[in-house]
């Protein structure tokens, strides 16, 4: 029987490409999205038709209780489990610190860290009863020691899901792992509206001078969450090419 992932967030970006390359492995995968639906689509097809495994599409907002518990639901009623599962939704609100609203903060939050946590907690119940199983949540270099004053509330909910992650991991050992990635500058929709002079600038401060590729953040994700990662457990880890600050 194959192993079933569930990837927040993955109609298009680091998520799609972590999709692909666990349906590459043999992988059932659940797609989650909110907005993107054409995306979602498109992507659900792309991997029935490369690889044998099956896909269930999810559109749910992390940040509302009921709606996780609606689709956790789902997935068990599908596939019986979920072996892994990838929290990957993010959003990303930039803007000038004097502009910046208590409304763009708490949307922040709710999406980066409260739905982190609230799709861990329905997800955790069922993998405990299942006596094993692999968390990934993805974080962000903003979230340790590279800070934006226009990012602070995304910096924060980042290093909030790395908080997250050292007590989730205490919490379900020993036997589900919680680990955690920290991404530095990688070419997603997030970041294509930056500048050409900016990009150059923040470039030249990684030692392989290029932003990341999507799909090289997801392999990371994959080794995480399968056997192969076995005795990693409550890590961090980051890929950002050798960012230094």
């Amino acid at each position: 029987m194959n192993k079933t992932v569930l990837i927040t967030g993955s109609s298009r970006g680091i998520g799609a490409e972590t999709a692909r390359v666990y349906a590459s492995h043999g992988y059932n995968v659940v797609i989650n999205y909110l907005n993107s639906k054409d995306e979602a689509k498109k992507l659900s097809e792309e991997i029935k038709n490369n690889y044998k495994v099956e896909v269930l599409l999810s559109k749910c907002d992390i940040s509302k209780e009921d709606e996780v518990e609606k689709m956790v639901e789902e997935i068990i009623a599908k596939f019986s489990k979920i072996d892994v599962l990838v929290n990957n939704a993010g959003i990303a609100i930039d803007t000038l610190y004097e502009d910046k609203t208590v409304e763009n903060f708490r949307k922040t939050l709710d999406v980066n860290l409260i739905g982190t946590f609230l799709v861990s907690k329905y997800v955790g119940e069922y993998m405990i009863k299942q006596g094993q199983g692999s968390i990934v949540n993805v974080s962000s270099t903003n979230g340790i020691d590279t800070y934006y004053p226009m990012s602070l509330d995304y910096d924060a909910s980042k290093a909030g899901v790395i908080s997250l992650t050292h007590n989730m991991a205490l919490e379900y050992s020993p036997n589900i792992r919680v680990n955690a990635v920290a991404p530095g500058w990688v070419n997603t929709d997030m970041n294509k509206e930056l500048d050409d002079e900016f990009i150059s600038e923040e470039s030249q401060k990684i030692l392989v001078n290029r932003f990341a590729n999507p799909k090289e953040i997801a392999n990371v994700i994959y080794f995480l969450g399968s056997e192969e990662a076995s005795y990693i457990n409550n890590a961090v880890i980051r890929v950002d090419g050798g960012f230094y600050v």
